[in-house]
């Protein structure tokens, strides 16, 4: 198989995209990705990141392009993302929110479309949205209201994530506790 299909093997589970981490666990050098987008196989989109163009694009590779460029394996879109791609309330955020571990280092340029929030988060709180790495409805929802988002979007967040069976009673009272108490 060449480099190139093993490359494709990864990017169609990425929208589209590989990224050098990819490459060297796959044990191909990083300088082949710079041959291949040299041929027009492959265009670089970020540092460290390149996408196949021969994959449509969608209207989620945002948010797996945002993932990638931070360079961490851990990254999940959260925050009024998370809130946004659940349609879990009427919240449409101007930046893509992704949460990355404390102490990860993000020195790259290019990342003026991102709000990145640094916070341990454990394998039991993230999950998948459209195979993309998303903190689940709860999380966000907390993270919402510790970021002050305002009262009746959260309410509407709780309401839809209870109606969708996201999140539990028990869950729902908790999390409508921790709104009323962030006074």
């Amino acid at each position: 198989m060449s480099i190139q299909d093993t490359l494709w093997e990864t990017a169609v589970d990425q929208y589209g995209y590989v990224t050098t981490q990819n490459a060297r666990d796959l044990g191909i050098p990083i300088v082949e990705l710079a041959k291949l987008a040299h041929r027009d196989q492959l265009t670089r989109v970020a540092h460290g990141v390149y996408r196949f163009d021969r994959l449509p694009v969608t209207n989620r590779d945002d948010y797996m392009l945002a993932l990638m460029w931070t360079g961490n394996s851990r990254a999940a879109l959260g925050h009024d993302t998370s809130l946004a791609v659940y349609q879990l309330c009427d919240i449409n955020p101007n930046k893509i929110h992704v949460t990355v571990p404390k102490g990860a280092r993000i020195r790259r340029v290019g990342g003026a479309a991102y709000v990145l929030h640094y916070e341990e988060l454990d394998e039991t709180q993230l999950g998948w949205w459209e195979g993309i790495r998303t903190v689940k409805p709860a999380v966000a929802i907390e993270q919402g209201i510790a970021d002050g988002i305002p009262t009746q979007l959260i309410e509407q967040a709780l309401a839809t994530a209870g109606a969708r069976g996201y999140i539990g009673k028990p869950e729902q009272t908790r999390l409508l506790g921790r709104l009323r108490g962030r006074g």
